[in-house]
């Protein structure tokens, strides 16, 4: 039995009022009934960093180890203006080989019926410049506030979000494996 597959959960929206947090809170109670992965949780909100991308600044330096630890990605990203949320751009930005070879999933929405897939698109395109391995699968949510109940819950109807969520995730982890198994005989970039 290999060791679980340390994935970081990145909410990939800092605007007053957003969605991120609960779509993020869904996902992370899925996978938490997973034993092969252990999940940490970055919120851009939280960690907010500088437009000039010093990698030098507390906030950048603070959250490098982190990064670094991931084995795998999973960002929670709304679309904004058919694309990625700016300070997202930041953050991914702001590092270099954190994301290098490693596999990243994506859980969107947005409020038509796109669902997010545009800022997705984006993201792979941003991505592959780090050579990572982007998902084919991923999780959206289309007119997110039709995904809410008459009480607030998110998302009302699970069943066929989980059944994403854990075809992508099931690839994430594949792919995080089979990069740990590689980089153990050969580093990346050697």
């Amino acid at each position: 039995m290999t060791s679980p597959v340390q994935v970081t959960l990145i909410i990939g929206s800092a605007r007053d009022g957003r969605l991120a947090p609960d779509v993020a809170a869904w996902f992370r109670q899925l996978a938490a009934r997973r034993d092969d992965l252990t999940l940490d949780v970055v919120d851009v909100a939280d960690a907010l960093l500088p437009a000039d991308l010093d990698p030098n600044h507390p906030r950048t330096t603070a959250l490098r180890p982190r990064l670094t630890a991931a084995e795998a990605f999973v960002l929670v990203v709304p679309e904004y203006n058919r694309s990625v949320p700016g300070p997202l751009k930041t953050l991914i930005d702001s590092f270099q080989s954190e994301w290098q070879a490693k596999p990243v999933g994506f859980v969107s929405y947005g409020l038509s019926m796109a669902g997010g897939v545009r800022a997705v698109e984006h993201l792979r395109q941003i991505f592959a410049e780090f050579h990572c391995v982007g998902m084919k699968d991923v999780v959206t949510f289309p007119r997110i506030l039709e995904h809410y109940d008459t009480e607030g819950r998110f998302p009302a109807e699970p069943e066929g979000a989980e059944a994403a969520a854990k075809l992508m995730l099931d690839q994430l982890l594949w792919w995080a494996r089979a990069l740990r198994e590689a980089k153990t005989v050969h580093p990346y970039g050697t």
